[in-house]
C-alpha cells in the first residue's frame, strides 16, 4: 500500500496539516515482545493519560508504526508500519504543525534546574561543511552512546541509549526496556538488582548489567542505571528552541543490530504530533528528520553538528501495511522526542522514579476521518476545579491553539499540553459561539 504524504495546506500559520501515509499499527502481539496496538475504548482525555478515541473515530491524519527492539536472532523478519526504533522505532503520527511551531518553546522547563542532565544554549551550525563537521559531531556523541540488550520470553532485542551522568544513569525509550520489565526467559531471574535480562554495551566494547530506574509510558522514555564511574561520558542536550527546519542533524545507534552506526540528514519539522510507545499512549511533539533511522535506533540520540542531543529517536513512518510480516524500514520519515521534554522527564525519573504529565482536565470529542478540523479541537467535557475550568473553558469550546502551536487534531492538543510541566502558564486560544477568545491556563497534573 502506498499513499502520498502531502500537506493539505500552506506551511504558514494556521499550519497546513499533512494527511500522511495511512499508517496501521498492526504489530502482532508477541512479536519479539511487542504487543499489538489496538485502539482502546474511550475518548482521549487530557489528564487521564488515555489515548485513542472509540472505534470508528480513530485519527487518520497519519499514524506511525513503532519499530520494536530489534530481535537479534531474527533480524530480517519484522512487520511494516510505524516502527519503534529500539532496534525498534514506533509512533503514531497525528496532524503536523508547520514551520516555526517551536517558536514558543524558549524558556527553561520548570524544575530543570535540579536535573543532573547537561543542557547547552550554544548555537549549532545549520549545515555540514567539507572539513568533517558531521564526523566531528559523531565523534563527540559516540562515547556517550550505548547499545541496550534485552532478553525476554520472546527472545533478544536491541536498542540504544545515551549516558546522562557519571552516576550511571542512561536514557532510552520505554519500549526498548519494556520487555525486560515483562520478565526474563524461563529459568532466569528478573528480580531487581539481578536483571540478567538487561545489559548495556559501551563504546569501548565493555558490557555491564543494568537496572530500570523509572519509566514513562506516556512519553515513551525510560532511565536505566549501571555502576557509577568517572569513565562515563555524559551527553549534552540542546534547547528545543534552537532547532530550525533544514538544520543538519546526525543519528547514532544500532540499526538492525549494527552498533555504532552514524547517519545524517536534516530537520524536516520541529513539532510533529506523534503517537507511539509500547502501549501506544505516548503522545509528543516530535522532531521529524530524514536522517536514516531503523529498528535498533530506538532510544538513541539525534544530535546537532555540535554533538548536542536535540531528540531521542523513537519511531519511523512506513508505507508498508504490515500484512506481509516484513520489517518496516526507513523511508526518510523518522521521529525523535524533543530534548526539552526528554530532559525534564529524565530528570524526574532519576529523582523520583516516576513522571507526572501536565493536564488541562478535559476530555475531547472523537474526530472523524481524517481527524483534522480547521476549527480546532472540541472539548467534550471540562472537569470541575480543573485547570481548564478555572480558566473559564467550557464543554463545546473549540481549542485552536496552545501558545503559538495550532491544535487541529486531538493528538496535537494532547502533545502540546504534555510538552509543558505541571504548573506552567500557557495561553489557550479557543472559539465559542462563533467568537474567538484567549485565556491563561495554569496547567494541572494528570
Amino acid at each position: 500500500m502506498t499513499a502520498p504524504y502531502e500537506p493539505s495546506g500552506p506551511n504558514t500559520p494556521p499550519f497546513g496539516q499533512p494527511t500522511g501515509p495511512e499508517f496501521h499499527p498492526t504489530q502482532p502481539a508477541g512479536d519479539h515482545g511487542a504487543p499489538g496496538f489496538p485502539a482502546p475504548a474511550g475518548v482521549p482525555s487530557l489528564g487521564s493519560g488515555s489515548g485513542y478515541p472509540p472505534a470508528g473515530d480513530r485519527y487518520q491524519s497519519g499514524t506511525a508504526t513503532i519499530v520494536q527492539p530489534r530481535a537479534a536472532a531474527t533480524r530480517s523478519n519484522r512487520p511494516r508500519g510505524l516502527v519503534v526504533a529500539t532496534a525498534a522505532l514506533s509512533a503514531v503520527i497525528g496532524a503536523g504543525a508547520g514551520i516555526g511551531a517551536y517558536s514558543w518553546v524558549s524558556g527553561d522547563a520548570p524544575g530543570a534546574a535540579s536535573s543532573p542532565i547537561q543542557v547547552t544554549t550554544q548555537p549549532a551550525a545549520n549545515s555540514p561543511v567539507l572539513n568533517g563537521t558531521v564526523s566531528a559531531a559523531a565523534q563527540r556523541i559516540e562515547p556517550s552512546v550505548v547499545t541496550i540488550t534485552v532478553q525476554s520470553a520472546q527472545g533478544e532485542s536491541l536498542g540504544t541509549g545515551e549516558v546522562l551522568d557519571t552516576d550511571g544513569h542512561i536514557l532510552t525509550n520505554d519500549h526498548v526496556v519494556s520487555g525486560a520489565q515483562q520478565g526474563a526467559p524461563d529459568g532466569e531471574s528478573s528480580q531487581p538488582g539481578a536483571t540478567p535480562n538487561l545489559r548495556v554495551t559501551f563504546d569501548d566494547g565493555t558490557t555491564e548489567p543494568a537496572t530500570i530506574v523509572g519509566t514513562s509510558q506516556t512519553n515513551d522514555l525510560a532511565v536505566i542505571k549501571v555502576a557509577a564511574s568517572d569513565k562515563l561520558v555524559p551527553a549534552t542536550f540542546a534547547k528545543s528552541a534552537s532547532l530550525k527546519v533544514g538544520q543538519a542533524v546526525v543519528a547514532v545507534g544500532a540499526p538492525l543490530g549494527l552498533s555504532d552506526t552514524v547517519t545524517s540528514g536534516i530537520v524536516s519539522n520541529t513539532a510533529r504530533p506523534v503517537r507511539s510507545g509500547s502501549t501506544n499512549d505516548a503522545v509528543y511533539l516530535a522532531v521529524q528528520t530524514d536522517a536514516a533511522i531503523n529498528p535498533g535506533n530506538s532510544g538513541g540520540p539525534l544530535v546537532n553538528l555540535n554533538g548536542d542531543v536535540v531528540g531521542i529517536n523513537s519511531s519511523i513512518a512506513s508505507t508498508g501495511s504490515g500484512s506481509s510480516g516484513e520489517q518496516a524500514g526507513n523511508i526518510g520519515i523518522g521521529f525523535a522526542i524533543p530534548a526539552d521534554l526528554a530532559v525534564r522527564v529524565a530528570g524526574e525519573l532519576v529523582a523520583d522514579g516516576s513522571y507526572t504529565n501536565a493536564a488541562l482536565g478535559v476530555t475531547l470529542a472523537g474526530q472523524d476521518s481524517p481527524g483534522i478540523s480547521t476549527e480546532g479541537v472540541t472539548l467534550q467535557s471540562v472537569s470541575a476545579d480543573s485547570a481548564a475550568a478555572k480558566a473559564g473553558l467550557r464543554a463545546g469550546d473549540q481549542v485552536i491553539k496552545i501558545n503559538d502551536f495550532s491544535t487541529t487534531t486531538a493528538d496535537a492538543l494532547i502533545a502540546a499540553t504534555r510538552f509543558y510541566a505541571p504548573g506552567t502558564a500557557i495561553e489557550v486560544t479557543y472559539t465559542r459561539d462563533g467568537k474567538t477568545d484567549t485565556t491563561k491556563v495554569i496547567l494541572g497534573s494528570a
